[in-house]
């Protein structure tokens, strides 16, 4: 399957193994826990000894069938899938850091990830938050005791790219482990594996799954992470394969202790809309693309936020790592314009959370998932009271036009 093209991998990415019935689909697996034919096969299987199913906190056929997928997705070695993209992110630091450590982050993040990366304080583990986009910065932060850099590929909302190629060559030599959100690229537009991250996390929600109507986060290992040099690796988990090691620790501590399982039908609702995200990427990134360039040249719209336009500070950098620019930008209006005035207007666009819907979704970030952290942390991202986040749709572009057009002149 390795030598197939991505959209035949993710369909016949079931079919590897044997699936019950003849179904084209992984079934969806509704039971939580699995009989073993002896005492044995039981401690095997429960020890690591032998593979099997034992209670699907942690384990279910249904949810290993798109586990393989994501894997499939990133080129990775193997995945953990989470009942949503903040619990992937959560159970993966919780589980590999301890007191005492360090992080280095880039500023420019989705709000929750930001607000958690922060309560990490109160675990005694320090965050230093950098502007990304220079690796100078991350180098200047790093320390001794830093044992992980996270940055998203696309930053949300403002669109800052990070030097993501810089970055991973900067972890390389000190072993520190390089954990890349990438879910306002996904896998099609971009592997992290390719700029040496470590670790991957998607929010299956968006993208990936493509509907907006399932829940779902993941971490994928790349295998370009030497876990044999990290010190934070528990001794009941340094057995086997050492690729495996992180992994191993994250389903054991970050999944099986939290408890933050995908249900099996989720996995099957994820699944089948992943099958098309080759289809609708190109579509709604060929929308914004439009929308972008559109609205750069529009009398009442004072700034655009998008990696794929020329004036755009990371637009070489866009074009050299990623298949296209993505779909999602954010606009600053003209002073005279309210911002909830103008989304008021709108008669197809969504006013909405939630990105990587196949839907047009906009939303005045400052006043919604952005205001709890403050104006100054606001400040800092580059994000504005005006500032309209737009997740651009698949829809005809004649009609998004239109429909930013009337809204804009009835401003």
């Amino acid at each position: 399957m390795t030598n197939r093209g991505f959209t035949t991998g993710i369909l016949h990415s079931d079919r590897q193994n044997a699936i019950e019935h003849g179904s084209l689909h992984k079934p969806i697996h509704t039971s939580i826990a699995y009989g073993q034919p002896s005492g044995q096969g039981i401690a095997d299987v429960f020890q690591g000894k032998q593979a099997g199913f034992t209670y699907s906190r942690q384990v279910n056929p249904t949810v290993n069938a798109l586990e393989d997928k994501i894997t499939g997705m990133e080129q990775g070695i193997a995945s953990i899938c989470f009942s949503t993209g903040m619990a992937a992110i959560t159970a993966t630091m919780l589980s590999l850091l301890k007191s005492g450590d360090h992080v280095v982050s880039s500023t420019y993040l989705f709000g929750n990830t930001n607000s958690f990366l922060m309560t990490l304080a109160n675990f005694g583990i320090e965050v230093t938050f950098v502007d990304a986009t220079d690796v100078n910065h991350v180098r200047e932060a790093c320390r001794p005791t830093t044992r992980l850099v996270f940055t998203e590929t696309i930053a949300n909302p403002c669109t800052q790219v990070s030097d993501l190629d810089a970055i991973g060559q900067l972890c390389a030599e000190p072993n520190v482990l390089y954990v890349i959100d990438n879910t306002m690229t996904s896998p099609y537009l971009f592997h992290p594996k390719t700029v040496k991250a470590g670790l991957v996390i998607n929010s299956l929600s968006k993208y990936i799954c493509g509907h907006g109507n399932a829940l779902g986060g993941s971490i994928t290992d790349c295998g370009t992470f030497d876990w044999t040099r990290f010190d934070n690796i528990l001794p009941q988990y340094r057995s086997g394969d050492p690729s495996r090691w992180g992994l191993q620790q994250i389903r054991k501590k970050g999944l099986r202790d939290t408890g933050a399982t995908l249900a099996p039908h989720v996995a099957h609702t994820i699944a089948t809309g992943a099958e098309t995200l080759a289809l609708r990427m190109p579509a709604a990134c060929a929308n914004a693309a439009k929308l972008a360039a559109w609205f750069s040249t529009h009398p009442k719209v004072n700034k655009v936020y998008y990696p794929g336009l020329a004036q755009h500070p990371q637009n070489a950098r866009t074009k050299q790592l990623f298949r296209y620019p993505g779909a999602i930008m954010s606009i600053e209006l003209i002073e005279t314009i309210d911002c909830l005035a103008f989304l008021d207007k709108l008669r197809l666009a969504i006013i909405s959370t939630n990105l990587g819907d196949n839907r047009t979704l906009a939303l005045p970030v400052a006043q919604t998932i952005y205001h709890e952290m403050g104006p100054e942390r606001r400040a800092e991202m580059g994000i504005g009271d005006a500032t309209v986040r737009l997740s651009v749709g698949i829809e005809d572009y004649s009609d998004l036009e239109a429909d930013f057009q009337q809204a804009l002149d009835a401003c």
